[in-house]
């Protein structure tokens, strides 16, 4: 594994650029800022090569963006609702910062942080330290994001974190994925299959109900595989709510430590390229890029369109803390949380 390593001015200050390349010739790069992904270059099933990650061509242009592209949002990934988040006999206030309720975090979640890098055997560890109060969450919370690539195109995403005082935690990735190439347009023709017979239904702000519901003869079943965009105009209220599919879906079998391998599977018909993604956490949401309109440039200097890349983001259960019945995402002093999520990529015929 060779890595290399470019730095950026910022805002933000020097921003970390990581080029992992593998004996394959597959390519990944990792950026500072918000520990995110910036792209991923894997053969199609001619062999020919192409970056699958959407991103921008400025990596100062992913502060604060609105897509999250590609990065680590957290404190807590997703919504909490009203930005109410009651701990014990403690409550705090978040900042809403999605319509009525508290996403990613808040407007200055981890996404938006510039972290620590190193390199490690076989990639590159981020690190970040969120104080006490920070985003107003309780705790000081340290956090470690580890990327590796290894030589059959697979990268590995750990998840960790540690806290001096109980606190809520909940961290995924947010890389938008085009297997056909990132700037070669709408995603709905890609073919997905998920093992989650289950998903969350939301109100209007796409706050869960609290229920799980079966996708058994809804638009939200994939446990067969279909492409995204076959029942994407439904007239079914997940689907309302998020001009798409913005949800979460319940992983089948999940016991904590348990990994599902196959728990998404993404294929595109036309390159061949396939992305299966493993992980032990309990859901996964999947959102098809409904906003992406008005996104900074692209490495084709132009911007993304709504629908050109899907999220397929490994986490806990959103708006969990206000849900005792879902799984918890609470992290007390002296544990450790630490969550998978495996992106594989291959090809079929």
């Amino acid at each position: 594994m060779k890595v290399t390593k470019i730095t950026h001015p910022s805002p933000k200050g020097e921003i970390e650029v990581y080029r992992l390349d593998n004996e394959r010739g597959g390519i990944v790069e990792v950026s500072s800022l918000g520990a995110g992904i910036r792209a991923v270059e894997v053969p199609d099933r001619d062999g020919k090569t192409a970056n699958v990650a959407l991103g921008y061509a400025d990596p100062a242009d992913y502060i604060a963006d609105g897509p999250c592209m590609g990065k680590t949002p957290g404190r807590y990934a997703n919504r909490i609702a009203r930005g109410h988040l009651q701990i014990g006999c403690d409550v705090y206030q978040l900042d809403c910062n999605n319509g009525p309720n508290a996403l990613h975090g808040g407007p200055d979640g981890f996404q938006n942080r510039n972290w620590v890098g190193e390199e490690i055997p076989g990639g590159v560890r981020f690190s970040l330290i969120s104080p006490d109060g920070d985003e107003h969450y309780p705790g000081t919370l340290t956090a470690t994001v580890e990327y590796r690539w290894s030589d059959d195109n697979t990268l590995d995403i750990r998840l960790t974190a540690t806290t001096d005082r109980t606190t809520v935690v909940n961290l995924t990735n947010h890389t938008y994925w085009n297997l056909r190439g990132a700037d070669s347009g709408s995603v709905l023709g890609h073919v997905m299959k998920m093992q989650a017979s289950r998903y969350l239904p939301t109100d209007e702000t796409l706050i869960p109900t609290g229920e799980l519901a079966p996708v058994a003869g809804t638009p939200m079943d994939f446990t067969e595989a279909k492409e995204l965009g076959r029942d994407i105009e439904a007239d079914f209220p997940a689907l309302r709510f998020g001009k798409g599919y913005d949800a979460c879906w319940a992983i089948d079998g999940w016991e904590p430590g348990r990994f599902a391998r196959e728990a998404v599977r993404i294929s595109d018909p036309v390159s061949g390229r396939v992305l299966t993604v493993g992980t032990d956490q309990p859901g996964v949401q999947v959102y098809t890029g409904n906003w992406l309109e008005g996104s900074p440039l692209n490495r084709d200097g132009r911007t993304y369109h709504d629908y050109e890349g899907v999220a397929v983001e490994a986490q806990g259960f959103p708006d969990a803390p206000n849900h005792p019945v879902f799984p918890s995402q609470l992290l007390k002093p002296g544990e450790t949380y630490s969550r998978t999520i495996r992106f594989a990529f291959t090809t079929e015929a």
